[in-house]
């Protein structure tokens, strides 16, 4: 039995610290599996006994990455005395999770700090319930604090930190940098402020920059260093402080140094810090774009809503409504919760659903979403689902759920970065050595050795898969694509087949009476009558259809006695005291009753991917019926996307092979296996080359669909249907199917774009860097330009990844 945990890890940065969060976790005895997402900053992790959710945290903890801790207030009744409030702080410090708690018996309240993920606040009151004094979550501030919120408030940090960093470094960098480009500047410094003076108001400034904005680089960079797993806040850490540190021993101390070697580089260190300060608030602004299709689903979301009460309409908070409240919805007002319409017929844009912008014709009877937009007309509707049982917020948990997915190509990039910054380090090490060996001096060897280490900061390769699953998975839910789990993406982009199930699919769903073919002596209104009398209380498709005809028709019915059905033949029933048989052909075959008077037709009917239903009055045939069920409009066009787009497509059916090749000739679809029970597609799907993808809707498309290597659910499907795909549409238009293909292939591009940039910057400059190019004349790789490349890298990858916005 395992069980699943999610954390929020604010300290990962880059993909060498991904790796080690999930190195700490699995390491851990009963951990099954830990997955992490850069840009979202979470761990998911899987585990069984002896794992607990509190040795998870000290895990990661222990290794560096410690989890985010939030605040939850109770409200606790029942406490008369110390020794109640003393009990209650007791039992909430002993759960897991939990960092203290703090118990005021005046007000009867309790506060208490615990790691996001270990624990949360409604479990936290039920265990106080479960001591014997009543609680309640009074406010939950940081439990699951929105992902947008949490990246609004990182993007506005990095911006004080980078604005206050900058306006350090400007006299830093007028100082050093204009006194070596403009000789009059630097005689009037040394004239006015004496060089010792310069040297010492650059060392005042840069330690501002390094130990204030940049002191994060040195709390996590120092102590991942010193455990012996450096990451890329480290690199940053060791290139900055070496050149502080030289710089302030040549200010202070400078008789430790031989003259020629008394240059400071203090601009270096401050540039360094500020410019990759800058490069992450960039980055976390692109990321805070990146993430836009949940903040706008989210923001879809209404804070109150009109309540229809006995004395009447009173304004609630959404929270707390409740199923079987009648709720009234204005004209331009967005529907609060899920529901279904009492009063009012009227029109309601469901863009957000499903990416059509048509409005939908809603009326008493029909479902509403919330977070669907009504329009002029004004309705009733009563409510069905609330919380996290709503439509959008299933929707908004499932895209979140596939951004934080691991493709199997991050698994690559994983192995890289867990040997990259070590390699970095030992890079940096064998230049400075190599410098010093070639009598380069101490100096040069410092700056090339520092350029290295910035330059190699493996930012980039860590952000370019996640942010482009962030990007893609956004954009789909705003095409009405939801893909449920996010390697999706990667293995529908490789699909080579893709098979379609027919009925509800590829066709309505809803069969119609198109032929009404009598014998000899019989009446079409009578044979209807009769057959839709019998089928009166049938919940078959085909029944409806004849049922719908026969209302069409104003035809009265008389009532039917004895109706009983026959598996997978049809059924009996007797209708004004005559003997009436509706099924195929082998029940009329079973009845004796001979059908070749119209088998001619019924052959024709086949092929025309309509289904024959026979008639049989008092054991003699009476009528031929043709039901068909209609083609989507955009099934051929589909197709006709899947087939241009390189994918081979075929149809798998549980109809008659007559009927479904019928519909694969109108839709140009060669390959057809039909006539097979839910067992036999997957018998079929196994024969198909792969990788490949199943389309269905119903339940009976379940097992394909879970079979398949990628699984698409029509958005009319059932829950059933929709729980075992990967990927659900939400239009119930297979035109989407080739939307999603479209949007996984141009997400898989991306990511091998920012793959190759990744990895091509890093191959082509840390030779440069080294100062590769120094013997042949070339140019050697400042500090500060290695700074400022290795900032602009990660927010080309995060850029690059935004494209994916208009993708689809």
């Amino acid at each position: 039995m395992t069980a699943t945990a999610s954390f929020v890890v604010e300290a990962m940065h880059c993909g060498a610290c991904t790796g080690r969060v999930e190195r700490a976790l699995v390491a851990l005895p009963g951990v099954v599996s830990a997955r992490t997402n850069l840009m979202t900053r979470c761990v998911e992790v899987e585990f069984g006994a002896p794992a607990t959710p509190a040795a998870l945290a000290e895990a990661l903890k222990a290794a560096g990455y410690p989890v985010a801790e939030a605040t939850a207030r109770l409200t606790v009744e029942g406490m008369s005395c110390a020794a109640c409030s003393g009990r209650v702080e007791r039992v909430l410090a002993a759960l897991p999770g939990v960092i203290a708690a703090r118990v005021n018996l005046m007000t009867g309240a309790a506060e208490v700090d615990y790691a996001q993920g270990v624990i949360a606040p409604t479990e936290l009151a039920a265990a106080v319930t479960a001591t014997g004094y009543p609680a309640s979550a009074a406010r939950a501030e940081a439990e699951a604090t929105p992902r947008a919120d949490r990246q609004g408030a990182e993007t506005a940090r990095l911006r004080r930190a980078f604005l206050t960093a900058a306006a350090l470094t400007a006299p830093v960098f007028a100082m050093a940098m204009g006194a070596h480009l403009i000789p009059a500047l630097h005689h009037w410094i040394i004239g006015t402020l004496g060089q010792r003076t310069d040297h010492a108001i650059q060392f005042a400034l840069t330690a501002a920059v390094l130990f204030g904005p940049g002191r994060v680089f040195l709390r996590l960079g120092i102590p991942a260093l010193l455990r012996g797993a450096p990451e890329m806040n480290a690199l940053v850490a060791m290139g900055a402080l070496a050149a502080f540190v030289y710089s302030a021993v040549v200010t202070l101390m400078p008789g430790l140094l031989p003259e020629a070697s008394r240059v400071v580089y203090f601009e270096a260190a401050a540039v360094i810090v500020t410019l990759i300060l800058l490069g992450r608030w960039l980055e976390s602004r692109a990321r805070g774009h990146a993430g836009a299709a949940i903040s706008r689903l989210v923001g879809l979301r209404p804070a109150t809503a009109r309540v229809i009460r006995p004395g009447g309409t009173v304004d609630l908070p959404v929270a707390e409504l409740a199923p079987g409240d009648l709720v009234a919805l204005a004209p331009g007002e967005r529907v609060a919760v899920d529901g279904v319409v009492t009063e009012g017929s009227g029109w309601i844009d469901e863009s957000m659903l499903t990416g059509e912008p048509v409005p939908v014709e809603k009326t008493p009877g029909a479902t509403v979403t919330g977070g669907t937009l009504n329009g002029p007309a004004a309705l009733t509707m009563r409510v069905t689902a609330t919380g996290a049982d709503t439509v959008l917020a299933r929707i908004i948990a499932l895209v979140e759920a596939a951004q934080g997915a691991k493709l199997p190509v991050q698994a690559l990039v994983d192995r890289v970065t867990r040997v990259f910054v070590p390699v970095v380090m030992a890079l940096s090490a064998a230049t400075f050595a190599l410098w010093l060996g070639f009598g380069a001096g101490f100096t040069p060897a410092l700056v090339a050795a520092i350029s290295v280490m910035i330059i190699a900061c493996p930012c980039a390769m860590g952000l370019a898969t996640p942010v482009s699953i962030l990007v893609g998975t956004g954009r789909g839910a705003e095409l009405g694509l939801l893909f449920r789990r996010g390697d999706a993406l990667q293995r529908l982009a490789e699909a080579r087949v893709v098979a379609f199930d027919k009925t509800g699919t590829l066709t309505l769903g809803r069969p119609h009476l198109t032929d009404l073919i009598c014998a000899e002596g019989v009446t079409e209104a009578e044979a209807l009558r009769l057959a839709a009398a019998a089928e009166a209380r049938s919940e078959h498709p085909l029944a409806a259809a004849i049922l719908a005809k026969a209302a069409a028709r104003g035809l009265t019915l008389p009532p039917a006695r004895g109706a009983r059905a026959l598996p997978g033949l049809g059924l009996v029933a007797t209708v004004e005291g005559r003997a009436v048989l509706i099924g195929n052909a082998d029940a009329l075959a079973e009845a004796g009753v001979d059908t070749a008077p119209l088998a001619a037709q019924a052959a024709r009917l086949a092929a025309e991917a309509k289904t024959p239903v026979w008639l049989a009055l008092d054991g003699q045939l009476a009528a031929l019926m043709a039901l068909a069920d209609p083609v989507r409009p955009t099934a051929a066009q589909a197709v006709t996307d899947l087939r241009a787009a390189g994918v081979d497509v075929a149809l798998i059916s549980g109809d008659t092979p007559a009927t479904a090749k019928a519909v694969a000739r109108q839709l140009g679809i060669a390959r057809v296996v039909a006539g097979v029970r839910p067992e036999g597609k997957v018998a079929a799907l196994a024969a198909l080359p792969r990788p490949l993808a199943f389309v269905g809707d119903g339940i009976n498309d379940a097992p394909a669909l879970a079979a398949a290597d990628v699984g698409l659910a029509i958005g009319t499907s059932t829950d059933v249907a929709i729980e075992a795909a990967d990927v659900v549409l939400m239009q119930g238009d297979p035109a989407g199917v080739a939307r999603a293909l479209r949007l996984s292939r141009a997400t898989m591009r991306n990511i091998r774009q920012n793959l190759f940039w990744a990895f091509a910057y890093n191959t082509a400059l840390i030779p440069v860097a080294m100062g590769g190019l120094v013997p042949f004349g070339g140019p050697g790789l400042s500090p500060m330009l290695a700074a400022g490349a290795m900032a602009f890298s990660s927010v080309f990858v995060v850029t690059n990844a935004l494209r994916l916005r208009r993708a689809g």
